[in-house]
């Protein structure tokens, strides 16, 4: 079996849903692909969830974890992801908050085959998609056009 993650840009459009959709039904059916790690900040994020959510009824095999760079305020910025597993890796607890998410990505990466990525200019996400390329990770991009 195998894992993947997510980098995309926090203002991702809605646009992009049916491509994710689409993109996680062939890497849990044809790439054998059962462990998912996915942040939490914005909009792809959130997108990646709610499709994983779904699939989850349907393939019960799969796991999913919300790999979070902050812990949560009380303010319901969790409720997406409720219900999902979470972690918080001891190295985004040591890095001061501007570097915590960098950490957070590099964890996910570390821990994955497969690389899902929306990058559409720099940024976080493009430099993110960049690294995992340089690992020989297998990156799937997803694109509007």
């Amino acid at each position: 079996m195998a894992s993947c993650t997510f980098f995309g840009h926090k203002d991702s459009p809605r646009e992009i849903e049916t491509m994710i959709l689409s993109t996680l039904i062939d890497l849990i059916e044809n790439r054998q692909v059962d462990t998912f790690y996915v942040g939490n900040n914005g909009n792809y994020d959130a997108m990646v969830i709610k499709k994983l959510k779904v699939l989850m009824q349907i393939y019960p095999q799969l796991q999913c974890t919300v790999v979070l760079a902050y812990l949560p305020k009380n303010d319901g910025e969790e409720s997406f992801y409720r219900g999902l597993d979470t972690l918080y890796p001891e190295e985004c607890g040591k890095a001061p908050r501007k570097f915590a998410i960098d950490r957070r990505n590099h964890w996910m990466l570390a821990r994955s085959e497969y690389v899902v990525t929306y990058v559409e200019r720099g940024g976080g996400a493009f430099k993110f998609k960049n690294i995992a390329l340089k690992a020989g990770k297998n990156v799937v991009e997803l694109s509007e056009e």
